[in-house]
């Protein structure tokens, strides 16, 4: 047994998963984990904070490192969410870059190419190319190399997160290059989030889900009150903040109509996600500008 055991030395690192906004990564992730544990909407930017996706096996702990899609930023938020990203790369033992293969490679792809390159320490890159399912086999080979040509160091696997094609192939791939070490959670452990924190990213992506487009970054979500009720699941009240007076109305919606809808797919992956009811109370207050506040920034936890 412990001839075994020291042939297949367990191994445990962390995994940055970068990406420019809307490729897939939170997708990938809890595909990747069995379990959902990241906001994902069809629009981008929808992960503003790094959060752990942390998955246990019988011979290696993957800590998945979420990050914000690098792209332009347009505010304070923006550069704080860049910088985040680069702040993951300097510290991760293996960095999984998820692009869209469906498309070639954009300007923005290119900058996330850049902030590879300015890592001051050898980081092995694994190019997840996701979608592969989307585009047929010329144009997945084409965008393929051009993507390669990009990061030639990097071992490039097509995958499609959401039909979950290669991802055993990719999960492997990961192992196979993270260092040997004894795992730095429990078992049971999936993510460094406590759950108020997941309540509030699956309540913004409701609303990412439901709103026009010129609301939903303007967006920001404040857990008020979380409280267990035994038996009974839990309560949960939440603020729902807004940049502009002429934003509160539609999220509220006529009649009080869109919030209910938001509280509504909130609730149902909140209970999803925690096993248990949960009653949800939100309203909606305006705070202007406040990607551009950085006391706000920081009373949000950016």
């Amino acid at each position: 047994m412990e001839e075994n055991q020291s042939e297949t030395p367990f191994k445990s690192g962390f995994v940055a998963v970068m990406g420019r906004p809307n490729v897939g990564k939170s997708t990938l992730i809890n595909a990747l984990l069995h379990q959902k544990i990241a906001a994902v909407s069809p629009r981008p930017q929808t992960t503003r904070k790094r959060q752990m996706g942390i998955l246990t096996l019988a011979d290696a702990q993957v800590i998945f490192v979420d990050t914000p899609g690098v792209h332009q930023p347009l505010h304070k938020l923006g550069e704080n969410m860049n910088q985040e990203a680069a702040d993951t790369l300097q510290e991760s033992d293996l960095i999984l870059l998820v692009v869209d293969v469906s498309q070639p490679p954009t300007s923005e792809d290119r900058m996330l190419m850049d902030l590879l390159l300015s890592i001051s320490r050898a980081v092995p890159v694994i190019l997840a190319l996701n979608k592969m399912d989307l585009p047929d086999g010329q144009t997945l080979q084409d965008h393929r190399q051009a993507f390669s040509e990009l990061v030639p160091q990097a071992e490039a696997i097509p995958i499609s997160a959401t039909s979950q094609i290669n991802l055993d192939q990719l999960l492997a791939s990961i192992i196979d290059r993270l260092p040997p070490g004894p795992p730095f959670f429990p078992e049971n452990q999936v993510t460094d989030l406590y759950e108020r924190d997941i309540a509030a990213d699956l309540i913004r992506e409701a609303a990412l889900h439901l709103l026009r487009e010129e609301v939903p970054h303007g967006i920001a979500i404040r857990i008020d009150q979380y409280l267990e009720r035994n038996s009974h699941g839990a309560y949960i009240e939440a603020t729902i903040f807004v940049e502009r007076e002429s934003h509160k109305p539609i999220v509220i919606g006529q009649g009080g109509s869109m919030l209910k809808k938001i509280g509504m797919m909130a609730r149902q992956e909140i209970e999803s996600m925690s096993g248990r009811k949960v009653y949800l109370r939100l309203r909606v207050k305006v705070r202007k500008n406040w990607r551009d506040d950085e006391r706000v920034l920081r009373w949000f936890g950016f």
